[in-house]
Formats: structure tokens, C-alpha cells, sequence
């Protein structure tokens, strides 16, 4: 069948089918018109249940479906069935690095037991496990972690904190900008967000100090997991960058910035920002992305066309995403008196200056090696109108404009029992939406 949403088909490189079919309905009870995991996404995850092993899982409203024990079914075949095999283990590594084709083979099937009416439904039943009851780890073993900076209003909100006549450098329009980061600290969503110690100088001190940080903050980003490599001394060609995707999830790259104000100059972010990453545990996969795919908004006008090996006109014709981003901060105060998380700010992903092909092809073009599980983060996603920031740095003027929070605290940056969640829902006309689930840490005070 041929589905068309937002004017892409399925002789696009971005493949609809009818597990995007906004009409289909699963049997799984909360499922249908669940605000991130419908029928129509099944992201992927590892998950364990009492004690248990970890293993691969789908995710359905409320409910995971069990990879491992469904590849003891004789449920599946072929393709779907070597790719539910090696989601066995305790990371998806070896399911991703099969590559898209095995992955569509099992969403296809995966989408047809659980839609409505389908005749496994007792089989498929017990093969489910309520998400309650489970414990979510990172769904990938990482090898790597680099985090860019393609958030451009971020780039220049940031930059005109500290430079105001230069707020972006001249490299910014031609390059996408990135450090690497540090994997062993990785966490799935809910994991403490323990307060860094390090060594900070304030602007009216002699000599630099040590201790907790006090301008705790968060970045809004998007990971990118990789699916499959590349050799070390080779490149990925941007047309065939996506091809390494597996998908993504949000990432909140927490930073101390008096930290960084002290250490970043002259090689850039180090202590600052590697003492914990939060995402969130579900991989929304490439292929349920496909009816959110959207053009890239075109570069203003005097900027720089990027290098050829940075340009692919199919790419900048569906290489960004229909995608909406919120942050909610809620304070212990505010959640003892039953009070609402405040939202912070809320904006859409197409602030992203390069696509995600772009991040990659880049990371690879020197002939750096990436392997199976490499996260890649995109780096804070902001807009350029108040309310649309992706940190409190932006928000809060560098600490001059402090956030009013319902209770009458304020917070220019996060205080020790602060809980800061983030969230993205895909939205485009003619789909059924789709999100990632829940990216949360509560700062705990410095150890």
C-alpha cells in the first residue's frame, strides 16, 4: 500500500508503510492514542524485569513487548526473527548492527501482532510485560559519545552572553562543531543527577577555588544512535548517513557553567559537562520517523552553501524532523504542595542549523571510526524568541533574570532537589503523533 503524508510517499527515501497507517489500532489495552508509544511508533529499548537479565523490548502504550521470549515463539520468521534474536542479549548492539532491513522486517511483524483483531493476540498477550514493572537501562552498549553544538540560536545566545559584537564565530556556518564527551557516564532517564565538584574562579577572586558547582544547568539536545560503522580510515557519504541511523532520543547533556567559565579556554568543554548525560531509554527508530520527515529551512540568505561533502539535495529536501520539544522544571517545594511541574520553554527541532546526515558525514570525514552504539548528541536546541530557550543559561540571562517559579522561589541555575524533565512529540498532519517517553534526573547534592 502506498501511504502520503505531508507529501512523501513510499518512493521516498524516507519508506512509508502500513505500520504508519494512521487508521491502524492495536488490541493492547491504553495503546490507542497513548501520547508517545501508539502502534505506529514501537521504539526499541532494554529493559529487565525482578532480577532478570536485560533484554531487548517494543514499547506499546503502557507495556513492552518481550524480544527475546517472542523469538522463542515461532512468531516470527525471517529477517524479524534474526533481528528479535539478537535483541536477546543485554544491549541492542548486535540487533542494530544488522542494519535498517532486519529492523523494518521486525517492526512490520512486531505492527501486525499487535494490531486489532490480529489472530496471535493470545500468544502475543503473554509475551508482554507492564512497563511498571520494569527497569529501563541504556538501550545500547556506547563505545563513544561526541556531543555538537548545531543549535544555532543557542550558538548565539550563548555567544552574545560573552561576546556581544561577535556572537557567532566565523567557523559556525561552515563546520558542524563537536567535542567528544564521555560514554561511562551515560544514563537512562530517572538516574540521580549527582552535583559536580571542580575547580571555579570567580571574577572577583585572586586564585580559583574547589568545590561544588553553583550554576548548575541542563541542555536541551536530541542522541543520535548508530546502527552500523565505518571502517577506520574511511568516510560516510552524506546521501548514505541516515543508513547509519538507528534513531534517536532526547539527551540532556548537564553542564556546570562556572565550571566550564574556568576550564573551557583554551581546548573547550571537559569537567564542565562529563560527570552525567541523561536520555531517554527508548530508541524511536528511523523508520517510524518516516511521516515526520520534513525540508530543511533554508540557510538566510549571505550564508555559506556548506562543502560538498556536507551538501545532498535529498537531504536538505526531507532532513529535518516535524518535531515539538518542551522542558518542565519542578522543585521539591513545588512537588510537596502538589504543584505542577512550570514549563520552562518549548520550541521546534527545526532550530537544528545542520541535519542529523550532516553530524554524521562530518564526524566521519577525517576517517574517524564509528562503531555500533556510538550516541551522538546534537547539542542544545533553541529558538531565537523568549520562551523557546533550551537552558537556563539563556533563560535566566546568565543568572541576571532569575525564573519565577509558583511556589516564589527563583532559579537562575538548578538547586539540589530541582527535577528537570524533557519531552518531543512528532507531530504532522495526516499521522497518528508520536514521543519518546520520559528523560528526567533529580539533582542531588554534591557527594
Amino acid at each position: 500500500m502506498t501511504i502520503t503524508i505531508n507529501s512523501i510517499t513510499a518512493a521516498s527515501t524516507a519508506t512509508l508503510d502500513e505500520t504508519h497507517d494512521p487508521a491502524r489500532e492495536s488490541w493492547v489495552p491504553g495503546a490507542n492514542g497513548h501520547a508517545d508509544f501508539p502502534i505506529q511508533n514501537l521504539p526499541l529499548g532494554t529493559f529487565s524485569r525482578s532480577g532478570d537479565m536485560p533484554r531487548g523490548g517494543v514499547a506499546i502504550g503502557g507495556m513492552i513487548l518481550d524480544l527475546a521470549a517472542l523469538a522463542e515463539s515461532s512468531l516470527l520468521d525471517g529477517e524479524a526473527l534474526e533481528a528479535a534474536g539478537a535483541a536477546a542479549g543485554p544491549s541492542l548492539n548486535s540487533m542494530l548492527a544488522l542494519g535498517a532491513g532486519p529492523r523494518r522486517a521486525l517492526r512490520r511483524q512486531v505492527s501486525a501482532l499487535l494490531a486489532k483483531d490480529a489472530p496471535e493476540r493470545a500468544r502475543v498477550e503473554a509475551l508482554l510485560v507492564p512497563m511498571v514493572e520494569a527497569a529501563m537501562h541504556l538501550p545500547a552498549q556506547i563505545g563513544d559519545y561526541t556531543d555538537f553544538y548545531v543549535g544555532i540560536h543557542h550558538a548565539t545566545n550563548i555567544g552574545s552572553l560573552f561576546r556581544p559584537d561577535n556572537p557567532l564565530l566565523p567557523n559556525y556556518k561552515h563546520v558542524p562543531i563537536g567535542y567528544h564527551g564521555r560514554a561511562s557516564t551515560i544514563r537512562p532517564s530517572g538516574a540521580a543527577v549527582i552535583r559536580p565538584r571542580g575547580q571555579t574562579k570567580a571574577a572577583d577572586a585572586d586564585a580559583p577555588s574547589f568545590g561544588p558547582a553553583a550554576r548548575l544547568d541542563y541542555e536541551l539536545e536530541l542522541g543520535i544512535w548508530l546502527a552500523t560503522g565505518s571502517e577506520l580510515g574511511a568516510t560516510i557519504p552524506i546521501a548514505e548517513a541516515l543508513d547509519h541511523v538507528a534513531g534517536l532520543t532526547l539527551l540532556n547533556d548537564w553542564s556546570a557553567r562556572d565550571v566550564q567559565a574556568w576550564e573551557y579556554q583554551p581546548l573547550g568543554p571537559f569537567l564542565a559537562k562529563n560527570f552525567l548525560t541523561t536520555v531517554s531509554p527508548w530508541i524511536v527508530t528511523m523508520e517510524a520517523l518516516a511521516p515526520f520527515r520534513r525540508p530543511q529551512p533554508p540557510r538566510p540568505a549571505g550564508d555559506p552553501r556548506p562543502l560538498p561533502y556536507l551538501w545532498d539535495e535529498a537531504d536538505q529536501r526531507e532532513g529535518a524532523l516535524s518535531l515539538e520539544l518542551e522542558v518542565h522544571l519542578s522543585s521539591a517545594a513545588m512537588r510537596e504542595k502538589g504543584i505542577a511541574p512550570l514549563r520552562l520553554s518549548h520550541g521546534p527541532a527545526s532550530n537544528m542549523y545542520w541535519t542529523i546526515a550532516q553530524i554524521v558525514a562530518h564526524h566521519a570525514s577525517n576517517g574517524c571510526q564509528m562503531q555500533t552504539g556510538d550516541l551522538l548528541g546534537t547539542g542544545t536546541i533553541s529558538g531565537p524568541e523568549q520562551g523557546s530557550q533550551g537552558s537556563l543559561m539563556e533563560i535566566a540571562g546568565n543568572g541576571k533574570q532569575p525564573v519565577e517559579l509558583p511556589t516564589g522561589e527563583t532559579r537562575a541555575f538548578l538547586a539540589d532537589g530541582d527535577e528537570l524533565s524533557l519531552s518531543g512529540r512528532f507531530v504532522a498532519q495526516g499521522a497518528v503523533p508520536i514521543g519518546f517517553g520520559e528523560c528526567r534526573g533529580i539533582v542531588a547534592p554534591a557527594r
